[in-house]
């Protein structure tokens, strides 16, 4: 067992519909990984002490028991939705949301926030730092839409994957094949190039994307030979293929940033596209510091 597998799944709570959404997916994922469940309420403090320094303490100690009672109800209703066989540990945290939460990606498996929103507690607004994470933290990130799809996923539907050949896309592509194995569903791998030079330079372009995209799936589909592979490999732009593709999938990975080998594949630079336009959970992959 590696340190991978032992590390928690975090999720960040704050009481929105948003954090909600987060919560059941992250119980979801820590059974199936069969990892602890680490919920997190950032408590935001408020700016510096002005000339009544004893009612901000006394806020604060409010803020702090209201988060306590949140992350107490969150545990509880994640105990009942597991079953009972959890490992779940809770923090309250004096800080900021994206700093709390970055903070604990340097130990988590994976970081897991709602797509958006409005905090109980009245500091925390964790829509706010899902792009912050996808560009700062030390672990995958998932951001869940609201509403989820369900207490239960959608088993017929696929796991897709955009596949740039950089080294976060092969991060996305090996996070991709594990969850699609764990969920008995097939990867949708969507490679796309764009060449602006004359009509004769596509075919070697089309062909050389369909190399990279051999080669960037070849390790995973070797250990995973149980996840059918579906490769597409087109001339569109990245979001938008992606985007397409989610339509009819139960997850999304990408990779934070990429540095492919074609004009106009780089995945990192539409991963706020597709983070903003899917309907369904995304991973954004990052890089282990």
């Amino acid at each position: 067992m590696t340190a991978r597998t032992r590390a928690p799944v975090v999720v960040g709570i704050d009481g929105s519909s948003g954090s909600m959404a987060a919560l059941w997916w992250a119980v979801r994922t820590a059974a199936r990984h069969r990892t602890a469940l680490h919920l997190v309420s950032a408590v935001a403090v408020p700016g510096e002490p002005g000339p009544d320094h004893g009612a901000d303490v006394c806020d604060d100690r409010a803020l702090r028991d209201d988060a306590a009672t949140l992350l107490s109800t969150a545990r509880d209703l994640a105990r009942d939705r597991a079953g009972g066989e959890l490992d779940i540990v809770c923090t309250v945290a004096d800080a900021r949301p994206e700093t709390v939460l970055i903070d604990c990606s340097e130990d988590a498996r994976t970081v897991v926030v709602g797509v958006r929103g409005v905090g109980a507690v009245g500091r925390g607004v964790l829509g706010s730092v899902s792009t912050s994470l996808a560009r700062h933290a030390h672990c995958p990130v998932a951001v869940i839409p609201v509403p989820d799809s369900g207490v239960a996923d959608l088993p017929p539907r696929p796991v897709v994957v955009g596949v740039d050949g950089s080294a976060c896309g092969a991060e996305a592509v090996r996070i991709a094949f594990e969850e699609a194995s764990r969920r008995s569903v097939g990867v949708v791998a969507v490679t796309t190039w764009s060449e602006l030079s004359p009509h004769g330079a596509r075919a070697a372009m089309h062909a050389r994307a369909q190399a990279l995209q051999s080669r960037s799936l070849a390790e995973q589909a070797e250990w995973y030979p149980d996840v059918p592979v579906t490769q597409i490999v087109v001339e569109d732009r990245p979001a938008r293929r992606i985007l397409a593709e989610a339509d009819r999938a139960q997850l999304v990975v990408v990779g934070s940033h990429g540095r492919g080998g074609f004009a106009g594949m780089t995945l990192g630079s539409v991963g706020q596209a597709v983070l903003h336009g899917t309907q369904v959970p995304l991973i954004v992959a990052r890089p282990r510091n």
